[in-house]
């Protein structure tokens, strides 16, 4: 069994962790669906869109990986 956090640090790198994992699998569900706008022969502003959302959910992904990691660094 896993230990519970016990640290500030610890909680926040496991709430950013947990974050993350959410916005990774929201980049993946917006993929998909542009992927299968394209497919059909949707609409090219609906394309444009759903870029720009995976991009700027790629962004967030990545500064909450970032802040998971150096909280669990500040930890030690």
């Amino acid at each position: 069994m896993m230990a519970l956090p016990q640290t500030k640090e610890e909680i926040m790198s496991t709430i950013f962790s947990i974050l993350a994992v959410i916005v990774m699998v929201a980049v993946v569900f917006v993929l998909i669906r542009g992927l299968v706008n394209m497919m059909r022969g949707g609409s090219g502003n609906t394309s444009n869109k759903l870029m720009q959302a995976r991009v700027a959910l790629q962004f967030v992904a990545i500064v909450l990986i970032v802040l998971a990691m150096w909280y669990s660094q500040a930890g030690n």
